[in-house]
């Protein structure tokens, strides 16, 4: 059985693209750039909102001193909106409350900065007894590097062998490849199934339910 569960936030325990797509093209649409469908959010994802923003923008535009333009308007909008369409996937958090009842520690281990990741996880998952809530910090690298999970091993000082990690893209399964724990893709997220088998995810699945199974059931 695993003892700890680490989670990507978005696309894994909630569906935030419509937030996101709406705070970039706020952001786009105030420094006088042409906007992008929502639709077309989900592959600009993934990487922190700088990679984000970058993607964004025009490609003769990808100055870093036009990024941290967008950044400033998008964090001073996301800020404000960032729980308009937000909701968590249906089964989340039936899954955490059952993963916490059986005394398995949960985790999260985001790009999103610092800040918007506790405002969500506060506002949709007040009563779990989260271990470790971690998002994008200056003085860490951004997912795929590990350092963020073995921020997390650190403070609960938990066997690689008896950890989960759970995310729904590429960047979630190579974070947890080059961490050396075990990877659980969702289909429910951003990026296709493809990727998660591109990035040899160890197991995929399509309801939460499915990994609670796999956190019983897994081998040390």
């Amino acid at each position: 059985m695993k003892q700890l569960v680490i989670f990507d936030l978005d696309g894994t325990l909630l569906n935030t693209i419509d937030d996101l797509g709406q705070a970039a093209n706020h952001a786009l649409e105030r420094a006088g750039y042409p906007t992008h469908a929502i639709s077309s959010y989900p592959f600009f994802v993934g990487n922190g909102v700088t990679r984000l923003l970058q993607r964004v923008l025009p490609e003769d535009a990808r100055s870093e001193a036009n990024v941290e333009t967008l950044r400033r308007y998008f964090t001073e909008y996301y800020d404000l909106h960032n729980a308009d369409n937000t909701r968590p996937y249906d089964g989340i958090p039936e899954l955490l409350e059952q993963l916490a009842g059986r005394g398995v520690k949960l985790a999260v281990a985001s790009n999103k900065y610092q800040s918007a990741v506790e405002k969500l996880i506060c506002r949709y998952f007040p009563a779990i007894p989260w271990v470790a809530v971690e998002g994008q910090k200056p003085d860490v690298p951004v997912k795929p590097d590990p350092s963020i999970v073995f921020e997390i091993l650190g403070k609960v000082v938990m066997p690689k062998r008896q950890t989960l990690y759970v995310g729904d893209s590429g960047v979630d399964m190579e974070t947890a490849r080059r961490a050396c724990v075990a990877s659980c893709g969702v289909t429910w997220g951003f990026r296709p199934v493809k990727e998660l088998k591109q990035y040899y995810a160890e197991n995929i699945v399509d309801r939460p339910s499915e990994i609670l199974d796999l956190v019983i059931n897994g081998e040390e």
